[in-house]
């Protein structure tokens, strides 16, 4: 037997602590999961929105590089597609919701300085290019908003897990603990009680 369960004063007092504490626990934890859901839902959303308009927005490019390599020719277009710089301004860090590790990205977009020459190019070419950055730009905001929301979601699991837990398992069995010794203890006061009494009458005698 766990000495926890002894019929004592003290363990019914550790028992009720301890049933407190796993109550706020269950408390705490599903205000977190709430918050976290919430969160989770903004962020279901924004990517829905951003993935709208990056298939929009991929659509004018695709047509406006379409219309380039008509008017310029495919293996000019290529060639000043060599020119254009390689991404290195993107940079992670992260923030923290109730405990979850968000990425955030840190993004220098270009200063549209073109790589090739306006005299040998149309226009067509540069609204491919602003699409094209446009879609760069669309698809990191993209990368993080659902990284986000799957690491969200793991932590809504995870607390769901815990919460349940405290639900099923931990307040039941200290509930019982407490209602079990409780009972013991009132069981020894009469107990104590009817004694007194036998020896008070026996002495009255």
């Amino acid at each position: 037997m766990d000495p926890n369960e002894f019929p004592t004063k003290g363990n019914l007092m550790l028992a009720k602590n301890s049933l407190g504490l796993a109550k706020q626990g269950h408390e705490l934890m599903d205000k977190k999961r709430n918050i976290l859901v919430k969160e989770l839902m903004d962020l279901i959303e924004e990517a829905k929105s951003i993935q709208t308009e990056i298939d929009v927005t991929f659509t004018r490019a695709y047509r406006a590089l379409q219309k380039a390599n008509i008017e310029l020719g495919i293996n000019y277009v290529d060639e000043i597609s060599h020119a254009v710089p390689v991404e290195n301004s993107i940079r992670i860090k992260t923030r923290s919701i109730m405990g979850t590790e968000i990425p955030l990205v840190e993004y220098e977009p270009s200063m549209d300085r073109p790589t090739y020459s306006f005299f040998s190019t149309k226009e067509s070419l540069d609204q491919a290019k602003e699409s094209f950055e446009r879609v760069k730009e669309l698809t990191i905001k993209l990368s993080v908003v659902e990284n986000s929301a799957y690491r969200l979601a793991i932590n809504i699991r995870k607390t769901q897990k815990r919460a349940n837990a405290l639900k099923n398992i931990t307040i039941p069995l200290y509930t019982k603990r407490v209602q079990d010794i409780s009972n013991a203890l009132e069981e020894k006061e009469r107990e104590e009680f009817t004694r007194l009494k036998v020896i008070k009458r026996n002495m009255s005698k």
